[in-house]
């Protein structure tokens, strides 16, 4: 099948129908953005830098960020622009190269954060086998299987939206080239494609949900059952950083998707959009490194090192 598109470029309505929000929203995306680059970048080089961080859990914690890090240059660049320009476009091409890797990392996130459960659970329910179950190599693969799964689930659904005929004038309500919004502007049937992203939605949810879920379940029993408190609270507190993040990813993704798809709402789905693909990347970082001794300690001698430097 050949695309026959009568458009080659689409229009971003975005927030122009309320000019009133377009200022402080570009200082609030600006800001977060700046943010997310130098909380993301800051994770990946302190755990270069510290022998200690070594381990699986930040190998995982660093393919995070680099993840957070393409995922939000994917969106914000271009929501920054259309909020300052008066042509707000974009090229078929630029819309579904941008669809693709937003997609692509998003999968990829889910299953990063399903690989890092199953991390918590070896580290706390298997101590002894830790280093034998979780060596280099099985922690690669895991890492390769996530990228390889996420880029052909991204690139199967993408295909099927290139297959779609668009129509004149092209007119995207929204600020990014997100699923729903590409497929309200075409003129030709897309339940075909709609049911490709229908079944590779669920088995990615579901699956990533699945063995996340499994692994807590299995963590909270042992422990549970663990005798000193010392240990539990030790246990406990290596968990509530990464529990914390898994909640507010498939909380907002589920939030997002339940809201109707009303007039009404429209505000609402681009609020919850600019949330999700903005606030997210940017809040990683964060809720890692707050509640991470090891990394505080970190980003503290590297600041005091630094500021020695200086006076010297």
């Amino acid at each position: 099948m050949i695309n026959q598109s009568s458009v080659t470029t689409f229009i971003l309505v975005g927030f122009s129908e309320y000019p009133h929000l377009q200022p402080p929203l570009f200082l609030m995306v600006m800001t977060i953005y700046t943010v997310t680059l130098v909380g993301n970048v800051g994770i990946i080089l302190v755990r270069r830098i510290n022998p200690k961080l070594h381990t699986p859990m930040y190998f995982f914690l660093s393919h995070l960020s680099f993840l957070d890090l393409c995922y939000s240059s994917v969106v914000p660049p271009k929501l920054l622009e259309i909020l300052i320009v008066e042509h707000r476009t974009i090229s078929l091409k630029g819309c579904m190269t941008q669809f693709f890797f937003g997609c692509a990392c998003v999968i990829i996130e889910m299953f990063m954060l399903a690989v890092m459960a199953y991390d918590r659970f070896v580290a706390v329910c298997k101590p002894l086998l830790y280093t034998v179950a979780m060596s280099h190599k099985f922690c690669a693969l895991l890492v390769a299987g996530s990228y390889m799964w996420g880029g052909l689930g991204a690139a199967i659904i993408t295909y099927t939206l290139v297959q779609l005929s668009y129509c004149e004038p092209g007119i995207i309500d929204h600020f990014s080239c997100e699923y729903s919004a590409i497929v309200s502007v075409s003129c030709s049937d897309p339940s075909f494609s709609q049911m490709v992203c229908l079944v590779i939605s669920m088995l990615n949810e579901v699956s990533s949900l699945l063995i996340t879920m499994t692994s807590y379940v299995f963590l909270i029993v042992t422990i549970i059952k663990m005798p000193s408190k010392g240990g539990l609270r030790k246990a406990f507190s290596t968990c509530t950083s990464h529990l914390t993040a898994i909640s507010i990813f498939h909380g907002t993704i589920l939030l997002l998707y339940c809201i109707p798809n009303a007039k009404s709402s429209k505000l609402v789905v681009k609020v919850a959009t600019v949330l999700y693909t903005v606030l997210i990347p940017m809040l990683n970082p964060l809720i890692y490194s707050l509640r991470n001794k090891d990394v505080k300690e970190t980003v503290k001698r590297l600041i005091s090192s630094k500021l020695h430097s200086q006076t010297i």
